[in-house]
């Protein structure tokens, strides 16, 4: 507790403070797309923290852990939209989504306790096309999720009169939607953190790690790998439910299209990338790899008009280009991620 009372982290902690509250405020001069995109970066925090558990923590290799977030999602849109006539607050909707959520992360550990490596990767790949394909067929006989049309008219986040979606005054500043839900993702994002966080040092982090390293040997000593995996998969969706309950209220809209396998796989680059198992290293590797493409998105066009006086390469195409080619060197110079864990970077420099 004193190192936190010290006035260096004091300090830190004041100034990081206050950068979080002025960062909406300078991204609206940009426009309120890049208030959006950092509310994405948000919610992808929320599901590359979520994955780490099962891949960084726990080492079980996990390609469909996009299905969480798409129940999640669908949990919120289905109770909170005029489709079943249910408008419960969210309040009450969220623990509900990530409830589900865990249940459908047991569903998914328990055939698979076996498993490891590429043939826990294939099933986890099946489980989350799976989840998708009902989505997008579950309308007939009885339409439950509206099919490839989706749910529409989605609640926005609400405290009592206080909604999350359109401009309102607060003390005299005028907040927009995205700005307001910004507010509520740091917060949700700081509980998370702190989760993430006891969860590492925990006694149940410790038996992950060990499981990782060596399953024979965690069960030598004890450990009860089974219980383990299943509470590493539920404790991992239940961070997938709470980002797709926020993502349905923050869109107003859900579709099975949101839910794609290329969604898995890019949660699980920001692990890998970042530094799996590190939850600084999962942050960074999560706002990298959500705003790092949009800026290039936006910057691409112009720059090539500035150099050549016209469009050469279609800019989504090379935005495409260069993001794949920063990922490969990023992983042939930097293998074990960009903020690895002291214990990995060990691990990987004993190994060379």
């Amino acid at each position: 507790m004193k190192n936190w009372l010290n006035p260096r982290s004091i300090f830190g902690i004041t100034l990081i403070t206050v950068a979080l509250i002025a960062l909406p405020f300078v991204a609206a001069m940009g426009g309120q797309a890049w208030v959006r995109i950092m509310n994405f970066a948000i919610l992808y925090i929320f599901l590359a923290l979520g994955l780490n558990i099962v891949v960084g923590f726990a080492g079980l290799l996990d390609l469909g852990y996009i299905a969480f977030y798409a129940v999640g999602a669908y949990v919120y849109a289905l109770l909170a939209s005029p489709h079943f006539g249910l408008h419960l607050p969210f309040w009450v909707i969220l623990p509900i989504g990530a409830m589900v959520a865990c249940v459908f992360g047991v569903l998914l550990g328990s055939p698979t306790l076996k498993l490891r490596g590429d043939y826990l990767a294939i099933v986890t790949l099946g489980f989350g096309e799976i989840v998708r394909i009902f989505l997008n067929n579950l309308n007939a006989p009885i339409n439950i999720t509206n099919g490839p049309q989706g749910i529409t008219l989605i609640d926005p986040v609400a405290i009592g009169s206080f909604k999350f979606s359109g401009t309102t005054q607060v003390l005299g500043y005028s907040l927009s939607g995205p700005q307001k839900y910004y507010f509520l993702l740091v917060a949700l994002a700081i509980l998370i953190i702190i989760i993430n966080l006891r969860l590492q040092n925990s006694r149940v982090g410790r038996a992950w790690q060990a499981i990782r390293e060596d399953e024979i040997a965690a069960k030598a000593v004890g450990i009860n790998t089974r219980n383990l995996k299943l509470l590493a998969f539920a404790m991992g969706a239940s961070f997938g439910g709470v980002a797709g309950g926020i993502f349905a209220a923050m869109q107003g809209f859900v579709s099975p299209e949101s839910f794609s396998l290329m969604e898995s796989i890019t949660i699980l680059a920001m692990v890998v990338l970042g530094g799996m198992g590190h939850i600084p290293g999962v942050i960074l590797g999560a706002v990298l790899l959500s705003i790092l493409p949009e800026v290039l998105r936006y910057g691409v066009g112009p720059a090539q008009m500035a150099l050549f006086g016209k469009m050469l390469i279609d800019p989504e195409s090379l935005r495409l280009l260069m993001f794949g080619l920063a990922l490969v060197l990023v992983m042939r110079f930097k293998p074990a991620g960009l903020w690895p864990s002291p214990e990995r970077k060990r691990e990987l420099q004993g190994d060379a």
